[in-house]
């Protein structure tokens, strides 16, 4: 009781905790997924350090204020039933990351409003009919994904090439994420005398902390080309076991992610290498590779809604960079709202562009480089630019 800071009971057949679990005065972080809890338990509540709570796909229809640590910080509530958040989810001033993706909910706690940390909010899969007009006034809101509500109309790209199972090679596996995995493969098009390497992206059929893959499968039809985004070379038909599918664009082998995903410490904040040092030129060429991508984005209606370091590959030397992994993304509504929800994916543009001038060596060059960072995070929304803007302020 005087010493465990971590406990994962996932993967259990429980559904209680005991009465002194309070005792456990320096837990920090706790994980009960894949559980059989139906409540959120109140003992929670006594846990005076606890500032991780992960309870996902339970079954959870029940979110009672008192179980909520006065220092929470994480949340994560994916895949269950919740219909109705506490008001006292707005009272923890340290929260910074909530993931509600695949609920029940149709709204949020109005005290949410005044979060002076929320960073990260996932509400993708629920019943939300409209977003809360508060949350784009937030201060530090950055990361934020709610396709496959009824506020949302999924599109699917009519003239996206159709790309038969039996012309692709699988190889072996690259990458994993929550929404699926990544292979090596080799495709053959009709009429081609040669095979070309390729990636494909097999997806599972299970919300992720993000949302639906076929919400992530359509914005990536619906992302096109563009020079700085991981290119999508059309969908995966036929597939023996019927599963969906992207093939995309195969990136150079010496090619890796930015950085790494956010740790438990670091909460809302990727993970860099420590020995990582960047020129002012490799710092503006990625910066302004990024922000060209994302603002690309815009112009097609689409919010990335998780624009990070650890999803960005780039060449390991000169900047040059691709973003990608569009599991998070939304639709932008055509009105003065979407202005607004774009400032969001601002904000994340200069969190990254001000972590990457954390790892510059000084030069002369970086004054205005923070200038234009400094324009992005402000606290206050409405008066960061475009992205457009601030690429154009760029030197």
């Amino acid at each position: 009781a005087d010493t465990l800071e971590l406990l994962d009971l996932g993967d259990n057949p429980i559904d209680a905790l005991p009465a002194e679990f309070g005792r456990l005065r320096r837990l920090r972080v706790l994980f009960c997924s894949n559980t059989r809890f139906t409540r959120l338990p109140p003992v929670l509540g006594d846990c005076a350090s606890l500032s991780q709570v992960g309870f996902r796909d339970t079954g959870l229809r029940e979110v009672p204020g008192e179980a909520l640590p006065s220092g929470l910080r994480w949340l994560t509530l994916t895949g269950n039933r919740i219909e109705r958040l506490p008001d006292a989810l707005g009272e923890r001033p340290l929260l910074q990351k909530l993931m509600l993706s695949g609920n029940r909910l149709d709204a949020l706690p109005d005290r949410l409003a005044g979060a002076p940390a929320l960073e990260l909010l996932r509400l993708s899969a629920n019943r939300f009919a409209a977003l809360p007009r508060w949350l784009t006034e937030l201060p530090r809101l950055a990361w934020l994904a709610w396709a496959g509500n009824p506020l949302d109309r999924l599109r699917t790209s009519s003239s996206a090439a159709a790309i038969p199972w039996h012309r692709l090679a699988l190889g072996p596996k690259l990458g994993e994420g929550a929404s699926g995995e990544i292979h090596r493969a080799s495709w053959r098009p009709g009429g081609a005398a040669g095979a070309r390497p390729v990636a494909v992206k097999l997806f599972r059929h299970a919300v992720t902390s993000d949302g639906l893959p076929e919400h992530e499968m359509a914005a990536c039809l619906d992302a096109g080309e563009h020079p700085h985004l991981v290119g999508t070379l059309g969908r995966l038909a036929g597939h023996p076991s019927g599963a969906e599918g992207l093939v995309m664009t195969l990136l150079p082998e010496d090619w890796r992610p930015l950085a790494g995903p956010p740790s438990l410490r670091s909460c809302s904040r990727d993970v860099y290498d420590p020995v990582l040092r960047l020129q002012p030129d490799t710092v503006l060429r990625i910066a302004r590779g990024v922000g060209a991508a994302a603002a690309h984005l815009h112009r097609r209606g689409l919010l990335h809604g998780d624009l990070y370091a650890h999803n960005v590959l780039w060449d390991g030397a000169r900047g040059d960079a691709r973003l990608g992994d569009l599991g998070a993304a939304s639709i932008l509504p055509g009105t003065e709202d979407g202005a607004a929800l774009r400032r969001l994916d601002v904000l994340a543009w200069g969190v990254l562009l001000g972590e990457l001038l954390e790892r510059c060596d000084p030069a002369p060059v970086l004054g205005p480089l923070r200038a234009v960072r400094d324009a992005c995070v402000r606290p206050e929304p409405r008066s960061r630019p475009e992205l457009a803007e601030a690429l154009a302020s760029l030197p």
